[in-house]
């Protein structure tokens, strides 16, 4: 039977694998942070950025399967989140992005896809905007692009859950681990102001981009997912049926087939 967690109860009760064993972990300075990142496998460069309050093992449903198919598979602790550092300096998309490009030249990778799923979709957004030449494609998963892409906030159950995990996974891996209520509000004052695309704005970003929602989403409006996949020049919208703003750790099966399916196409396999 296929892994189901709609509900986030197992990952309440278990929390989530570990990243794989094979994994080489390291930081790079960057910034006046110190930003970690994992590497493993081989094959076209793969990178996956996680949400707000997040960190890399979010996607541990997701590397296993990338790195069975192949590929060379990345995955970052946003700067202030994880094992990441981060200075008083105002969080910004255009930031995080230049950390992941730094990144990016200590495993001097030039070119890569990916999966940006929430706070991680418009980074990898950001970076595709000020150096396309580094974008195979993006899979833009679950964010807001500008100030009217957001429903008015609902606690739910499920909002509670993953909000929990990421407050016990702050605490166990930050290299501040009291940090999580000022790394918070930190986050969230950059997500009331940023980002702010404008039609045009979006028009110049020309790299593939795979727009991806769950029908449920408990934070984006779907109305301006598929503007934004209007909007970008080579993009289209795919909802994801009866999952929310978490689909790939409620099902993850689901959202790896999507997501390998976007990443063949854009190399070209």
């Amino acid at each position: 039977m296929t892994f189901r967690d709609d509900d986030l109860t197992y990952l309440e009760e278990h929390g989530l694998p570990d990243l794989p064993a094979t994994m080489i972990e390291d930081f790079v300075t960057h910034d006046q942070a110190r930003i970690w990142f994992a590497v493993a496998g081989s094959g076209r460069t793969v990178i996956l950025l996680h949400g707000g309050l997040g960190n890399s093992g979010n996607w541990s449903y997701q590397v296993p399967a990338l790195l069975a198919a192949g590929y060379r598979t990345v995955v970052v602790d946003s700067r202030g989140q994880g094992r990441s550092g981060r200075d008083d300096r105002p969080y910004s998309y255009y930031r995080m992005a230049a950390d992941v490009r730094a990144v990016m030249d200590r495993l001097e990778i030039d070119r890569a896809v990916f999966i940006g799923w929430s706070d991680g979709a418009d980074t990898a957004l950001a970076l595709a905007e000020g150096t396309p030449d580094r974008v195979n494609g993006i899979l833009f998963f679950a964010c807001n692009v500008d100030s009217s892409g957001t429903k008015p906030f609902e606690f739910t159950p499920v909002i509670g859950r993953i909000f929990q995990r990421h407050v016990d996974d702050y605490t166990a891996l930050s290299p501040t681990p009291d940090g999580f209520k000022a790394m918070s509000e930190a986050l969230e004052a950059m997500q009331r102001t940023q980002p702010e695309y404008t039609a045009d704005d979006l028009g110049r970003i020309n790299v593939p981009v795979l727009v991806v929602i769950g029908e449920r989403d408990e934070f984006i409006k779907l109305e301006h997912m598929a503007y934004l996949a209007l909007a970008l020049p080579d993009a289209t919208l795919q909802v994801l049926p009866e999952v929310s703003h978490f689909a790939p750790l409620q099902r993850p099966a689901t959202f790896n087939a999507v997501m390998l399916e976007f990443i063949a196409r854009v190399v070209g396999e």
